[in-house]
């Protein structure tokens, strides 16, 4: 295996993307806000995307690049979704902390 792309080696953007979705999953762990959640949802996705393009780019594949542009689709997808979904909580509770929504409780 190929161990720099552009002369960076290959740990160096793995390293990157780990610490991309730790800081997602503290995000959504931590903080109570309906968007700051989608927010960090939207960085581990990234940050899995970069893992993607690092391993296609060191094994010169094309499989890694494919598999981004549908974690792309879905990612906006899930965006325009939730924020729909957040919009309407807010319209009906104005609040968009989920320790306040309890739209699901009995």
């Amino acid at each position: 295996m190929q161990t720099l792309i552009s002369g960076v080696p290959v740990n160096f953007y793995l390293a990157i993307a780990g610490i991309l979705f730790s800081i997602g999953v503290l995000g959504v762990l931590i903080r109570r806000n309906a968007v700051v959640i989608f927010m960090a949802v939207e960085l581990m996705l990234n940050s899995v995307n970069l893992v993607f393009i690092t391993f296609a780019k060191a094994l010169s594949s094309i499989n890694g690049e494919v598999i981004v542009f549908f974690v792309m689709a879905i990612a906006a997808a899930e965006a325009g979704v939730g924020l729909a979904i957040v919009i309407a909580i807010y319209r009906q509770k104005k609040t968009s902390n989920v320790d306040e929504i309890n739209l699901l409780k009995w």
